[in-house]
C-alpha cells in the first residue's frame, strides 16, 4: 500500500477521533448534554493521540504539523455533515492550501 494512502488513513482516523472527542465536550458544555458525553469523548481523544503515533515520520512536531491540514479538511466535512452548514468557497480554498502545506511538510525530500 502506498505511504500516502496509509498516511491518509491514519490522519483521517485521527481527525475523526479528535473532532468527535472535542464535540463531546462541546455538547456537554455548550449544548447542555449529559456529563456522560465526556466518557466517549475522552476515549475518542485517547484514540486520536494513539493514531498520531502511526504517522510515517520520526519527528512528532512534523507529524502534528502535517496533521493540521487534515484536521482543517475534516472540520469542514464535520461542518457540512454533522452541523448542516455548507462550507463556502473561502473555506474550501483554506482547505486546499492547508492540505498542500501538509503534503509539503510530510512528503518533501529531506537531505542528511
Amino acid at each position: 500500500m502506498p505511504v500516502w494512502l496509509t498516511t491518509g488513513a491514519v490522519y483521517a482516523g485521527a481527525a475523526l477521533m479528535e473532532i468527535a472527542g472535542c464535540f463531546a465536550f462541546w455538547a456537554w458544555l455548550r449544548m447542555g448534554r449529559s456529563v456522560w458525553w465526556l466518557a466517549p469523548g475522552m476515549l475518542a481523544l485517547a484514540a486520536f493521540a494513539a493514531l498520531l503515533t502511526l504517522a510515517p515520520t520520526e519527528e512528532a512536531g512534523r507529524a502534528y504539523a502535517a496533521y493540521g491540514g487534515v484536521y482543517i479538511a475534516a472540520s469542514m466535512l464535520w461542518l457540512a455533515l454533522v452541523e448542516g452548514q455548507k462550507p463556502d468557497q473561502w473555506d474550501m480554498l483554506g482547505v486546499a492550501l492547508a492540505l498542500a502545506g501538509a503534503a509539503v511538510i510530510l512528503f518533501a525530500p529531506r537531505g542528511g
